[in-house]
């Protein structure tokens, strides 16, 4: 009996690690999994996570890169970024247009660039907010700094085999779009969130969603 409570257990774990995701360039503000410090990823802005815990990273002004660790089949990913050493207003988007990644494992996002001019030692934290077919949000953030020396570190930007991702554009006839830099083009499969932007009513309904996770209203 104490067996099959421990196995039932084990693999409530691994479901509930499953359904996360992690921050691994620039490293995040901690780790969100820590529930014995009440974090927790479901909590906006930033997974329950304070400001001043963890260090700043410094991040190029131009050509800076996302690094996660996904779990889901398949994501819907915003990256937003807030100015400031205590941001509670993640106005900007390195993803303006709503993304849908598919693939579990390591997955980048290079060559970014601030959506506004920021000047050399510019406080700032990132925010990545993801939703897979549980369709609530999810939230993690990393603390930078902007430094127009700073390069992405070799090795820190990479996916794995089988990772894709599409940004749906502005048409609703189509779930075939361009792929990002350094992330193979993808076509709509069972699986993929891509395949639900086809009707025009859902399509409007996703670019909603884009704003409410942003906000935290999920």
């Amino acid at each position: 009996m104490m067996f099959v409570a421990l196995i039932t257990f084990v693999l409530a774990l691994a479901h509930k690690a499953s359904a996360h995701f992690k921050i691994d360039y620039p490293p995040w503000r901690a780790d969100s999994f820590n529930e014995a410090l009440n974090y927790s990823q479901w909590t906006y802005p930033c997974g329950g996570v304070p400001d001043g815990v963890g260090n700043r990273t410094e991040w190029p002004i131009t050509d800076g890169a996302v690094q996660l660790t996904l779990h889901h089949p398949w994501t819907y990913l915003f990256i937003n970024v807030g100015l400031g050493s205590s941001v509670t207003n993640f106005n900007m988007s390195f993803t303006p247009d709503l993304m849908n990644v598919t693939g579990q494992g390591n997955f980048c996002l290079p060559s970014l660039s601030v959506p506004m001019k920021v000047s050399d030692g510019t406080n700032a934290t990132i925010q990545v907010v993801t939703s897979g077919d549980s369709g609530s949000a999810l939230y993690n953030c990393a603390d930078i700094v902007f430094r127009s020396s700073a390069k992405v570190p070799a090795g820190a930007c990479k996916n794995d085999t089988g990772m894709s991702a599409v940004i749906i554009g502005h048409s609703a006839t189509t779930s075939n779009t361009s792929a990002p830099a350094a992330c193979p083009s993808s076509t709509s499969t069972h699986n993929s969130a891509t395949g639900m932007a086809v009707e025009g009513v859902v399509f409007a309904a996703m670019l909603g969603l884009a704003c409410i996770f942003a906000t935290g209203m999920i």
